[in-house]
């Protein structure tokens, strides 16, 4: 027999079918043993009568989270979750799980939550949850919508490598290891690649791959791993067209969460709002708040500039622009009449940043004088100096943190638990 996934049992009230997924509840009482079966698209009741023979005595071999295939008649009855369930007339154990759970799949709500470090030891565990199973289906149609919307901007997808030659930003903060007779790192972000694919002509590009910072940061906020979302697009007049630009991947990305597992999300209206950062350490001022770093903007502050921006207008986005030159890497341009300042910005989302983005230097000269400034070598740069020697087009585009937007999407405390499998300072397994 086929099997029939659990969301579509209603549909088959007084049929016989075949189900398969993890018993997650099982209760003896007496003449009747109860399961409920868990497959990735929901949960239903099954019954086990006495009196019917073998199948009712192997429903009391089985333990909690095993795996098992059961056949049977789908009934409606109004006390069963759903209004329905399945009369068992067959049970086959397809994997036996131990006795004795590492940790519950299941949670006493009058009992103490288990710990987050038990619950990341023990993931694939953890990620038998319902509420965790959502999680990873918020991050697929998050991506089904910005890939929506690349597509019909007609963007380029590219593939770029995780072993770079030279640090992609300032070269700190990464990761160092031997590479045969030499030393490679692991790459900060794409952005020097995404760059050279507009000196190739592609005029928009977008990739999606692991992002790698050595960062000695415990927060909840912060990996040493990280998938990133980046785009990049050529013929932009400034950083404000990428800014519009990222706006309609995330207006695109909400409609496809909210048309599909996130009914009751908000559509964000467009544009966002925008302050610079000047403006921005101005509220944080005028609210009482305590400065932060001169050239950046801190953690708190992040939070704080967020609440005033959703008192003023409604929004949880808030774009901060014009960063210090002190604050950006060396290929962020600046302004002709400000050089102190950067045609960039940061995307906060309910008192996170969740986006970096600029529009990048494309003159050639420019960008060795801007390195020598920050004190790197060019030498060290010269492969990607190179992609400005032949024409390239002015340009622009983002580095997305799309676990931080999911985590503030759905209002959890910590992108380590948006994660498939975090990677932090003191966590490389499982």
């Amino acid at each position: 027999m086929e099997r029939t996934q659990i969301k579509n049992l209603k549909e088959k009230i007084g049929e016989k079918v075949k189900v398969s997924g993890f018993v997650q509840v099982r209760r003896d009482q007496g003449g009747i043993k109860f399961f409920v079966v868990r497959d990735v698209t929901g949960t239903v009741q099954v019954v086990f009568l006495k009196g019917a023979g073998e199948v009712f005595n192997k429903a009391g071999e089985v333990s909690l989270e095993s795996v098992v295939s059961i056949e049977g008649l789908v009934k409606e009855e109004k006390q069963a979750p759903g209004g329905f369930e399945i009369s068992a007339e067959s049970l086959e154990i397809l994997s036996k799980a131990e006795p004795e759970l590492p940790i519950p799949v299941l949670e006493e709500k009058s009992g103490e939550p288990t710990d987050i470090t038990k619950r990341l030891d023990w993931r694939w565990v953890d990620l038998r949850k319902e509420e965790n199973l959502k999680i990873f289906k918020v991050w697929t149609e998050l991506e089904k919508g910005f890939r929506s919307y690349y597509s019909q901007q007609g963007y380029i997808q590219i593939y770029t490598p995780s072993l770079m030659g030279t640090a992609s930003e300032t070269g700190s903060d990464v990761f160092k290891l031997q590479y045969f007779e030499g030393e490679a790192y692991l790459a900060q972000s794409p952005q020097f690649y995404k760059q050279m694919a507009q000196a190739s002509g592609f005029e928009k590009v977008f990739c999606v791959g692991p992002v790698f910072r050595a960062e000695p940061s415990f927060t909840s906020r912060h990996m040493t791993e990280f998938t990133g979302w980046d785009f990049e697009l050529s013929y932009i007049d400034s950083h404000l067209d990428v800014m519009s630009e990222e706006e309609n991947l995330i207006v695109s990305g909400f409609t496809q969460l909210k048309n599909t597992v996130l009914p009751d999300l908000e559509i964000p209206s467009t544009p966002f709002p925008r302050i610079t950062m000047e403006e921005a350490k101005e509220k944080l001022n005028k609210a009482g708040i305590k400065a932060g770093r001169k050239f950046d903007i801190s953690g708190e502050e992040e939070i704080e500039i967020c609440k005033i921006i959703k008192e003023e207008t409604g929004h949880d986005f808030v774009f901060v622009t014009d960063w210090p030159a002190e604050a950006r890497p060396f290929y962020h341009m600046r302004y002709e009449d400000n050089p102190s300042l950067t045609k960039s910005f940061d995307l906060l989302y309910k008192g996170l940043e969740i986006t970096t983005g600029s529009q990048r230097e494309h003159r050639y000269d420019v960008l060795i004088s801007q390195a020598k400034e920050k004190g790197m070598s060019v030498e060290s740069l010269s492969d990607y100096l190179n992609f400005f020697k032949f024409g390239c087009p002015p340009h622009g585009g983002a580095g997305i943190g799309p676990g931080r937007l999911v985590m503030k999407i759905l209002n959890i405390p910590s992108v380590k638990e948006v994660t498939f499998l975090p990677r932090d300072v003191r966590r490389l397994k499982p």
